[in-house]
């Protein structure tokens, strides 16, 4: 395993985090304000919007309507397969192998050739992978190179961070690293990318400024960390999603009917909720050691709504607890009755 961030490392990137955010831009993106300040001209690339971005026309057909894709159906469970692997006990990139492995390998949501872009969380630049904020490097690395194993023409790797740039952010999570490391690519997100996009079939999120490639890509990975949230009680593999939308201020509004509208456009392929190390309190940014709790576990599925329902357990709580599970299940877009799954444990230590 690489030696983690030295102190070195650490105290540059938290002063160039903290020095880059405004504490108003902070509560904001944290979801304890609803206020807004608009960025200055030394704010960097993670400060808040002042308008949206300008829209950008929808291909048409050849008679001229609207050419809008419909949603992409989740991936099939191949007879056998279980619906969610949860693997345990072992080195972050060994449970991650592991539990692709089970359901099925990695070409089983990869093909080949495919663009593929991960999406972790990577929300701050001050705090190291050990404080439990920002997903696990090596679990990012991992899927990294499983998606090359299986013949992925490319594998970018983004966030769009709101505490410090996100050059800053990738380097001090220690992410970065790992993706280079395993020939992927850390793509900073470009304000330019970020198109007004209608969304079929909302109830509540009906137009959000999306980024475009996440729309365009042929495979996108949703790896979160599992962590304590101020407004949504818990952040998992649907409220990661959120950092692909450039005006996050209006999810917190009906955020859970909300950030299962933003699911039902993006559908990640696959699943891999990082619990190798969790926030219990105190989150979405933490900060304190005493609130990170060592679970040594990953959850994967290509069911978001079923990794997301079982992640929640490890923190004591039931699907039902959290209303972006409940507003997923009701919309059709995975299922939260656990009993019902075939669930698949593997102890990856024994």
């Amino acid at each position: 395993m690489t030696t983690p961030i030295n102190r070195r490392r650490f105290l540059r990137g938290a002063a160039a985090g903290l020095g880059a955010v405004t504490l108003n831009q902070f509560l904001t993106a944290c979801g304890a304000s609803e206020t807004h300040t608009p960025p200055t001209t030394s704010a960097v690339q993670s400060t808040q919007p002042t308008s949206i971005p300008p829209t950008v026309a929808a291909p048409t057909t050849a008679s001229g309507a609207a050419d809008t894709p419909a949603p992409a159906q989740p991936t099939s469970t191949p007879m056998g397969s279980p619906d969610l692997v949860v693997a345990r006990s072992g080195e972050p990139e060994a449970m991650v192998r592991r539990a692709v492995a089970a359901l099925g390998g990695m070409e089983r949501f990869v093909p080949r050739d495919a663009s593929v872009i991960i999406k972790p969380n990577i929300c701050v630049a001050y705090h190291t992978y050990e404080y439990a904020a920002t997903t696990n490097p090596w679990v990012v690395g991992a899927l990294v190179k499983l998606c090359l194993e299986a013949g992925a023409r490319s594998v970018r790797v983004m966030d769009y961070p709101f505490g410090g740039s996100a050059e800053e952010a990738y380097e001090v999570s220690g992410i970065a690293e790992q993706v280079k490391a395993a020939g992927g690519e850390m793509a900073v997100m470009s304000r330019l990318k970020f198109v007004p996009t209608d969304i079929p079939e909302a109830k509540s999120l009906r137009q959000s400024a999306v980024y475009d490639d996440a729309l365009k890509a042929d495979v996108v990975i949703d790896v979160p960390i599992a962590k304590d949230h101020s407004l949504a009680r818990l952040t998992l593999g649907m409220k990661n999603l959120m950092g692909l939308i450039w005006d996050r201020q209006a999810i917190h509004g009906d955020m859970g009917q909300r950030l299962a509208d933003l699911t039902g456009l993006v559908r990640p392929k696959l699943t891999v909720i990082d619990a190798v190390r969790m926030l219990m309190a105190n989150g979405p940014t933490g900060g304190d050691l005493n609130d990170v709790k060592q679970m040594n576990t990953i959850v994967a599925s290509p069911d978001i709504v079923a990794a997301d329902s079982y992640a929640a357990t490890l923190f004591g709580l039931q699907p039902e607890d959290l209303a972006y599970i409940q507003a997923g299940a009701q919309r059709g877009l995975g299922r939260s009755d656990l009993k019902n799954l075939r669930i698949e444990e593997i102890d990856v230590g024994a």
